[in-house]
């Protein structure tokens, strides 16, 4: 199915909002307490606390919309004792699972157009997606579910994904063949990334050089040797492109 039919979806239609427009001059605080009367720092869209550039995020499941969460606010829905049919927290966890397998033809198998695909368990949909990120945004392609159980049934790994928040994000750009298990919301700050710095026809040679450096800090954190990423923020509404 062509990416623009799965326009039709449900689920194609759903919001995706990584963070509120940021303004050239919001800049967030070292810390969480931000200044007395600033306007323009991040703020938790709970409590409206002042928050720090790398935060969590917590998944609105009636909205289908990440929401910027502070460190009490996050810490309330750790062990999902909290509103958990309404807001689960998203993991923190970056995996790189050791032997991995998904070969060119497996991956011809789900018919994704471009090289960056990400997949997890939408339980609004009842249905594994797949998204793309791109110049536009993020589009979803129609999964081939046969081709799909068979990624999973020869790494059982996925299985083990939680539903809604965490999803298998592939990287096959450039020769690469990397696999990742992570947190949605870095399929999101990847996203806006991509948008962000998409130039022309081809992307230009900034956009590669930010991807480079995602995928960088992405190696390093599944060793555990890096911080968060930061927030990628932008005036983006992160919907899938129908």
């Amino acid at each position: 199915m062509r990416a623009e039919e799965a326009g039709a979806d449900v689920a194609a239609t759903r919001l995706y909002r990584l963070a509120r427009e940021r303004r050239p001059d919001r800049r967030p605080p070292n810390d969480e307490r931000g200044v007395a009367g600033a306007d323009s720092v991040e703020r938790c869209e709970l409590c409206g606390a002042a928050i720090a550039d790398a935060h969590r995020h917590l998944l609105d499941m009636s909205a289908r919309r990440l929401l910027c969460a502070c460190r009490a606010c996050s810490m309330l829905f750790a062990h999902g004792s909290v509103g958990q049919q309404q807001l689960r927290l998203v993991p923190e966890e970056i995996r790189r699972p050791d032997g991995f397998e998904m070969d060119d033809a497996t991956w011809a198998a789900l018919a994704i157009p471009v090289d960056i695909a990400f997949f997890f368990l939408d339980t609004a949909a009842r249905r594994t997606v797949a998204l793309y990120p791109g110049a536009l945004g993020v589009t979803e392609s129609r999964l081939s579910l046969d081709a799909w159980h068979a990624i999973v049934r020869r790494n059982p790994v996925l299985a083990g994904l939680e539903p809604d928040v965490e999803a298998l994000l592939v990287n096959r750009t450039r020769g690469a063949r990397e696999q990742w298990l992570v947190p949605v919301d870095v399929c999101y700050q990847l996203a806006g990334l991509i948008r962000t710095h998409w130039k022309g026809l081809a992307g230009g040679e900034e956009v590669w050089r930010q991807l480079d450096l995602f995928f960088d800090d992405l190696r390093r954190r599944a060793l555990g040797a890096a911080a968060p990423l930061p927030n990628v923020h932008s005036s983006l509404n992160m919907e899938r492109t129908p």
